[in-house]
């Protein structure tokens, strides 16, 4: 295993972040994964499963195990994670700009096709090749005016070039989900099954552009540019995973997902030896836009009447608002039959607030699909 340090921009002087990056197996020797935790700094189940995975990745290695090539980064954001309030993390929003971390990674894509686009021909594995190094070249190339930009290039340099991508979050309190494009589909139902996951939200482009979308929508955005002329495969699967909820930091937890994604990968044949078997599935992937928030019209105490993870139905009641001066209990009711997958860890609610999530199966919302 490798070790690279990457400097981001200094802010200010006297002060500048690093982001370490541990680089396993032999680039070029078959496929590449990319695995980052923790992009939101204060979701912390993906730090502790990118520790069992370096664990378990330093035996492989020794083993002579691993084809290909692993990168991890088992703390991507060491701006977020510097930026604590009255000992409340601030993880989610840069607090100089007020951007969300995993938002607005910027796109090469027209950059990217028009250099490589003389060289492109009728070989599918070609033209991802020369796709990957101009695609390289343009983000490498990137200005960056600010210490943000400086952590969105490193992480997309670090990435960009990957068969794989896994980002690993959290939702506040939740059963595991993703969240993948549905150009990615068919390559992510192995890996629900493999991560026993009940749920996958699909959308293409869900807009503002988060990381796992900057990395796999490349492919399907030249496909479509090309159509017709040279072929494009989806050579990129990018996933956010998230790892239940904010508390669900436990060793029992973080190496069961580490081995499970291992298993993933060695399906996916970075890993040597015999493949386990693939799960049966556990659940199913929905519309994005079919993922309806359940918000309070009024303020109170928030008390829940169902867990993540329960199927309801359009019109029942989940929680309780209860206004503690007047004493009214407002009911908030499942806005679509689905699953609640994710639910608020704070217990009392402002008006407008959402309370959780449903995850139905038809589309319903259009426009930017991505909360704040």
């Amino acid at each position: 295993m490798q070790i690279q340090k990457h400097l981001l921009l200094a802010p200010a002087p006297g002060t500048q972040r690093e982001l370490l990056s541990l680089h396993y197996g032999t680039p070029g020797s078959g496929p590449k994964a990319y695995i980052q935790a923790s992009l939101h700094a204060d979701e912390l189940p993906g730090m502790l499963t990118a520790h069992h995975l370096r664990q378990q990745l330093d035996a492989l290695e020794a083993a002579g195990r691993l084809q290909g090539e692993i990168v991890l980064v088992p703390m991507a954001n060491p701006i977020g994670l510097s930026q604590w309030l009255l000992q409340g993390p601030q993880g989610r929003f840069e607090l100089l700009s007020g951007e969300n971390f995993n938002r607005h990674y910027p796109d090469q894509i027209a950059q990217a096709a028009a250099a490589a686009e003389p060289e492109l021909n009728q070989d599918a594995a070609h033209n991802v090749r020369v796709l990957r190094r101009e695609l390289q070249k343009a983000v490498a190339g990137a200005p960056v005016a600010t210490e943000l930009q400086s952590l969105r290039r490193t992480l997309m340099a670090l990435s960009c070039d990957a068969d794989i991508v896994l980002d690993l979050h959290c939702d506040a309190q939740a059963v595991m989900h993703l969240y993948t494009e549905t150009p990615c589909w068919e390559q992510c139902e192995p890996l629900q099954r493999y991560l026993g996951s009940p749920l996958t939200l699909l959308a293409t482009d869900a807009g503002d552009n988060p990381f796992d979308e900057a990395c796999s929508q490349v492919w399907w955005k030249w496909d479509k540019q090309f159509a017709g002329h040279f072929p494009i495969p989806q050579a990129c699967l990018a996933v956010t995973v998230e790892l239940r909820g904010q508390a669900d930091v436990t060793h029992e937890l973080a190496s069961r997902d580490a081995q499970n994604i291992l298993d993933f990968l060695a399906y996916r044949g970075l890993i040597s030896g015999a493949v386990p078997p693939m799960p049966e599935a556990l659940g199913d992937a929905r519309p994005l836009a079919g993922c309806m928030s359940v918000k309070s019209p009024v303020a109170g105490v928030l008390v829940y009447l169902r867990e993540p993870g329960a199927t309801v139905k359009q019109g029942e009641v989940i929680a309780h608002v209860i206004d503690p001066v007047s004493a009214s209990c407002t009911e908030l009711t499942a806005p679509v039959d689905g699953l609640m997958f994710a639910r608020e860890c704070l217990r009392f609610i402002t008006a407008g607030a959402s309370a959780a999530k449903v995850a139905g199966r038809e589309a319903l919302r259009t426009g930017k699909l991505l909360g704040a």
